[in-house]
């Protein structure tokens, strides 16, 4: 079967940097509906469109189409004792937006003078990303899977 719109595709998938780092990568298939449901990037969707089980594709996205460029905005300087005590490079916490209400995770970036640079960008904002794919499956999506806009878990329904 190839991959058409409403199909479930699962993939084993590497992500590389420019530097062709190696940045992710499955070690168990993700699944996703395909079809315009935003389960995964826009042009690895396109790329994949099409292709059938067995066959890859290797796709390199700019910032602004896999993780975004980094927002000043979302890089703040907190005082160390408004954080836990063993607060440390590498740490993430959980803030409210003021503006949205939505949460933002904040990575420790630095930490000196009694201060912590909380950055709230994705850890890959800014990076171009070469995504290489391997379809694993592809099925027909469910009518409850096209309704959720979602693909679901091989036990039915998981949110």
């Amino acid at each position: 079967m190839q991959i058409v719109k409403n199909s479930v595709v699962t993939i084993h998938y590497e992500m590389y940097d420019a530097d062709n780092n190696l940045l992710d990568k499955t070690e168990e298939p993700i699944a996703y509906l395909h079809g315009g449901y935003d389960g995964i990037f826009p042009m690895v969707e396109e790329a994949l469109h099409g292709k059938a089980v067995g066959e890859s594709i290797t796709v390199t996205m700019s910032p602004d189409d896999a993780f975004g460029e980094p927002e000043e905005e979302l890089i703040r300087v907190e005082p160390l004792d408004a954080l836990p005590e063993d607060a440390q490079v590498g740490m993430m916490f959980e803030a409210d937006d003021p503006e949205t209400g939505d949460i933002i995770l904040f990575r420790v970036t630095d930490v000196a003078d009694g201060k912590a640079v909380l950055d709230g960008n994705h850890p890959l904002a800014g990076l171009t990303i070469r995504f290489v794919a391997t379809v694993a499956e592809v099925r027909p999506a469910s009518q409850d899977e096209i309704t959720h806009g979602h693909a679901h878990g091989e036990h039915g329904h998981h949110h």
